[in-house]
């Protein structure tokens, strides 16, 4: 079977969104975003969206899986898997080339590498039966179910626990099964210290541009202090900022510390997922010319 995917995956900043639409206007590609935050309107800044880079050579190129749920709805694996399988067969029809592009691992394994999915059971019968049991136990259960849990955010909030348990349980993890998608995978990478300077440079820019700003706008909206807190980092911390319980330069720090880290687990889960078979063709840097190269020897057999 030959490719019919082609997947630009890697850490946080380094540069995967342009260079995707770099190959899309090339190869004809239309875009699926693999980002578990960038599916939320009105989070634009601090997701990172770049609409503008979807925009070039006067040529705007498609995307999915962008802005298409309100932030106070709830996006997982099963919508992510379910809404990919609806959009990949279209591109393919419109004789396009797929292009995946993120950083969110679960999503990137769950296509990747092959997950088998079914609904999660959120039911008030099983709701109802997990909420007898104590907050440590329910950890426990969590822990069993996903002993390289990386989300640990998880583990804090009782009801976030409880939902954790039951979307674990709707996951089976088959190598066996030969489903239709089959990806030619590059992986940016670059040095720690670049990274980490990257960020710096970003989010400094992001928090003087507007992004302090988006918070407020989604606070007004009706986005409850809960809500934003577990839409994670920027969201986060500038709520936390802006509802009195951090300074300036503490929400500055620990959002900082917060987005390095989480690159450091990008990079876990991505070498997780070679370690399990999934092979990915890792550039240095967002090369354009070594990307092309690469996708046209091997996916396009040129």
């Amino acid at each position: 079977m030959s490719y019919n995917l082609i997947t630009i995956l890697g850490p946080t900043a380094v540069g995967k969104t342009k260079l995707g639409v770099r190959l899309a206007d090339i190869f004809n590609c239309e875009i699926i975003s693999a980002d578990s935050r960038q599916v939320y309107k009105g989070m634009d800044i601090g997701t990172g969206k770049d609409l503008s880079c979807y925009q070039i050579n006067k040529k705007q190129i498609k995307y999915h899986l962008i802005d298409v749920i309100e932030p106070k709805d709830e996006f997982n694996l099963f919508e992510f898997v379910k809404q990919f399988n609806l959009i990949f067969p279209k591109i393919k029809e419109s004789n396009k080339t797929p292009l995946m592009v993120g950083g969110t691992g679960l999503y990137l394994s769950s296509i990747l590498q092959k997950y088998k999915l079914r609904k999660a059971d959120f039911s008030e019968k099983i709701i109802a039966k997990l909420e007898t049991q104590s907050t440590e136990r329910l950890v426990e259960n969590l822990k069993n179910l996903n002993p390289k849990l990386h989300n640990t955010t998880d583990l804090l909030d009782r009801d976030r626990i409880i939902k954790a348990i039951v979307v674990e349980r709707s996951k089976e993890f088959d190598n066996e099964i030969n489903t239709y998608v089959k990806s030619f995978n590059i992986g940016i990478k670059e040095k720690r210290e670049t990274i980490k300077e990257r960020i710096n440079l970003r989010l400094k820019h992001r928090l003087n541009n507007g992004m302090i700003d988006e918070v407020k706008n989604l606070m007004n909206s009706g986005i409850s202090y809960e809500r934003l807190k577990l839409l994670g980092l920027e969201y986060k911390f500038i709520a936390m900022y802006l509802n009195g319980e951090l300074n300036y330069n503490d929400m500055y720090q620990k959002l900082d510390s917060s987005i390095n880290n989480f690159a450091k687990r990008q990079m876990t889960w991505f070498r997780k997922m070679e370690k399990e078979g999934c092979v990915i063709n890792w550039i240095d840097g967002a090369d354009f010319d070594e990307a092309k190269k690469l996708i046209s020897r091997n996916y396009f057999n040129e």
